[in-house]
């Protein structure tokens, strides 16, 4: 099932999938590949949604049982496919609801001043913010991604693809400071050269769940009401740009999308809050 094009969280999700699966077949006294039937494989979506598992779980799932069942068909271990004729659920992507440039500045501004992990802390902030990048791309940036005397940062994104977006003068000088000052007295038997650009306490990989526990303390520092994650921090990058008038397609290549119509939902959010305020504001609205 190893593919190169996936990225390690949604291996690790796919993994995570098929584990529940054959977990569920051996709860249906089903002990070979070859004898899983396609009851047997609906009876489990249809647990996974009684169970509460969001719609784009559901479908990550089935998706990763499509994957698995091929790899099966090309062993001769199953010869039968037992997700054909299961549809995924409907997945409604939920509309961006991004900062005000007030609060963006202020949740970037959150603890600025303090030891190694607050200059880590900030610069996180900063180049999220700064760069739109996915929290998987951020944890997985290393030293020499980080092209400051070029005020760009080199981005591994989904599916192998790279891009280099710019960086503006608060971020490189807070990812300066970090890497100048902060990055050294983390690291402390791991070797810089190779290890993560941004690391924990402990010297090692920042993990996901750590980024999103960074925003949430600065948002509350900062007085933001409200759930602050990393992809409202995307959100709130892509919103700033088009609402200062950059193009939509730069707007695309800078988040990696690699479909515009993922980017456009920027624009429909932005045409929403128009509305809103013309309703407000216009006399005969």
């Amino acid at each position: 099932m190893r593919d190169g094009s996936l990225s390690a969280s949604t291996l690790s999700a796919y993994r995570r999938d098929l584990e529940r699966y054959l977990l569920f077949c051996e709860s249906r006294q089903v002990r070979k590949a070859g004898d899983i039937l396609a009851q047997t494989t609906a009876a489990h979506m249809q647990n996974l949604h009684e169970c509460g598992r969001s719609p784009a779980t559901i479908a990550r799932s089935l998706s990763a049982l499509r994957r698995f069942h091929d790899y099966l068909r090309t062993t001769g271990d199953c010869p039968r496919d037992p997700t054909v004729g299961l549809k995924p659920p409907r997945v409604t992507r939920p509309e961006p609801d991004p900062l005000t440039v007030d609060e963006a500045r202020r949740l970037v501004s959150a603890g600025l001043d303090g030891d190694s992990l607050a200059m880590r802390d900030h610069a996180i902030l900063e180049i999220l913010y700064a760069a739109g990048l996915r929290v998987s791309e951020l944890t997985a940036l290393r030293p020499p991604d980080l092209l400051l005397e070029h005020s760009l940062v080199r981005v591994h994104g989904r599916g192998a693809r790279e891009r280099v977006v710019p960086l503006g003068d608060a971020a490189i000088d807070a990812a300066t400071r970090y890497a100048r000052f902060g990055r050294a007295s983390l690291l402390r038997a791991s070797d810089p050269d190779t290890a993560p650009f941004f690391v924990s306490a402990q010297g090692r990989s920042l993990s996901r769940m750590s980024v999103w526990k960074i925003i949430r303390v600065a948002a509350r520092s900062a007085g933001i009401d409200r759930a602050v994650s990393p992809q409202t921090l995307r959100h709130t990058f892509a919103a700033h740009l088009l609402g200062g008038g950059f193009d939509l397609r730069d707007v695309q290549h800078l988040l990696g999308h690699a479909d515009i119509s993922t980017t456009s939902i920027y624009t429909r959010a932005d045409n929403e809050r128009l509305q809103a305020l013309h309703r407000t504001y216009h006399p005969r609205a």
